[in-house]
């Protein structure tokens, strides 16, 4: 579990950090990397979206 945890909690800095450069300077490191939209755009903006789901319930539970 706590290998679980570590993955989530990176994957949401991941996306704290797009989120804001995107709100700071329009800037969309994921699109820039991946491609706007593309699969693997969605796979990663899908998994950073589930993360911090996990990540909560992580939050709220002693595991």
């Amino acid at each position: 579990m706590h290998i679980l945890k570590l993955i989530t909690f990176i994957l949401v800095i991941i996306g704290a950090l797009n989120w804001g450069l995107v709100g700071l300077f329009n800037i969309d490191l994921v699109a820039m990397i991946f491609g706007e939209m593309t699969l693997l755009a969605r796979i990663v903006y899908s998994l950073v979206g589930i993360s911090a789901l996990v990540y909560t319930v992580f939050a709220y539970k002693d595991i």
